[in-house]
């Protein structure tokens, strides 16, 4: 990624846009998947270490690579360079468009689908990973790349469930306001290799997990739906959820018909923790939200601003988190408290959104217009939001920036940010301000992250 990749309108004409693209830049890059995994996995000879872990290369028959997500490229590519010809055959999954430039594996399959509602091109995928898991011998290694979106990529739907009606629950869990816990938890209770039950695919062979976490926490069972470690969820969970949300009566018969025999024990559960399929497995976090939120806070601190970390675990309805967002740079900008200028605040994880309207946008975009009334007229502040996997919701762009001058110049060409949020169309808002995010395909996936930065005025 360049800083310049960042650059909106507002950037552009302020003359603090550079210093604002850098530090979003420098948060990206913090997680580059390549250069994670390279600091996590290291090979001397024969000897493999794993985040501390000893594997010695001469005990395995063969290697093989599999793995989902938007980020699974550069992972791929980067156990490539580590393993080279050892790597007998693999098989990966990631987003439509989101290969990157020049896949020049010559024994690793990459295989594109679709995101966030999966498709017939991720049960094909997945199904080449279980045929090629169905090979694997006691004496293999199987390397397991996973990244954000891999719940939706790798996809086995149980017998007697089809895709459109998988697709159909995930529309309506997408619109309701339900969290990516409760998502992955109905996921889990829906697929065949979700919840840990990749594992079993794999097993006795010894797995290695290399994860770029994309969920507030890290709860490595969530992060793709976990289909290397162990559920702690249930069928009943799964049904609770739906009650939550009201949708027993809105999703196809053949799901709630399949949760039901699940709580009924007709249908075996996702592994639980304490399956002896896990005695052979290693999962290790390679990168998260917290990583990117440091290195934004080491460049801010450059750009002369003081840093603060808010949070990593910012959750709630996209356009309320978006409010107080901007209520705080309102305090700041006003009183210079609780942190004075010059300043950046940086929050990091995952809103919701109850779309309610017909309109275009994602959590980010959503988040941002939420804040543009609180921070109208006040000058050197804008407020970033940001995916940091380049696409936010169904769309191109990845968040939104405002600054004090955005409702202005949005009434001047009539356009009112109630009425926009009323339809779940910050998108189109923010196209006319020329005001998207569009850095394109990062490559990573770490959450989102907010950023208010307060700069030095010129009367200060």
């Amino acid at each position: 990624m360049h800083p310049e990749q960042f650059l909106t309108r507002t950037l552009r004409e302020n003359p603090w846009g550079n210093a604002v693209a850098r530090v979003l830049n420098a948060a990206i890059q913090a997680v580059d998947p390549q250069e994670a995994i390279h600091a996590h996995m290291q090979r001397k000879a024969n000897k493999l270490n794993i985040d501390g872990h000893d594997y010695d290369l001469n005990l395995f028959g063969q290697i093989f690579v599999v793995g989902a997500g938007k980020a699974t490229v550069p992972m791929a590519r980067a156990v490539v360079e580590l393993l080279g010809n050892r790597i007998a055959f693999g098989s990966i999954v990631t987003k439509a468009g989101h290969t990157g430039e020049g896949i020049d594996f010559d024994k690793i399959e990459v295989n594109q689908a679709g995101h966030p509602v999966p498709d017939s091109r991720g049960i094909s995928a997945t199904q080449k990973i279980v045929q090629l898991l169905d090979t694997t011998r006691a004496d293999d290694l199987v390397i397991v790349l996973l990244s954000g979106g891999g719940s939706a990529l790798l996809i086995a739907p149980p017998p007697g469930i089809t895709l459109d009606a998988l697709q159909a629950l995930t529309q309506k869990l997408l619109i309701c306001g339900a969290t990516i816990y409760e998502i992955n938890t109905l996921r889990k209770h829906l697929d065949q290799v979700k919840g840990g039950n990749l594992v079993r695919l794999a097993a006795p062979s010894t797995v290695v997990a290399l994860i770029l976490s994309d969920v507030v926490g890290d709860p490595l069972d969530v992060i793709a739906s976990g289909p290397t470690v162990p559920d702690p969820t249930t069928y009943a969970d799964a049904v609770s959820i739906l009650d939550k949300y009201a949708l027993r009566s809105e999703i196809p018969e053949s799901i709630l018909n399949h949760l039901i025999r699940g709580i009924q024990g007709e249908i075996s559960e996702t592994l639980k923790p304490g399956d002896p399929a896990f005695h052979r497995v290693q999962n290790v976090i390679i990168g998260s939200n917290l990583l990117a939120a440091r290195a934004a806070m080491v460049q801010a601190e450059n750009e002369s601003l003081r840093p603060t970390l808010l949070t990593n675990y910012l959750q709630g309805e996209a356009r309320q988190v978006g409010k107080v967002i901007g209520t705080i740079a309102r305090q700041i900008a006003l009183t210079g408290e609780p942190f004075p200028r010059p300043a950046c605040l940086i929050a990091g994880g995952e809103t919701t959104v109850t779309v309610r309207g017909d309109g275009l946008g994602g959590r980010n975009q959503e988040v941002a217009l939420g804040a543009v009334q609180e921070i109208a007229g006040l000058k050197d502040l804008a407020i970033v939001t940001l995916a940091t996997d380049g696409g936010d919701g169904p769309t191109d762009a990845a968040g939104a920036i405002i600054s004090g001058n955005s409702l202005a110049l949005a009434q001047s060409i009539g356009l009112n940010p109630a009425d926009y949020l009323a339809r779940n169309d910050a998108y189109h808002f923010f196209e006319h301000l020329d005001d998207l995010l569009k850095p394109g395909p990062t490559q990573t996936n770490v959450n989102d992250l907010t950023f208010v930065f307060a700069f030095q005025t010129c009367d200060e």
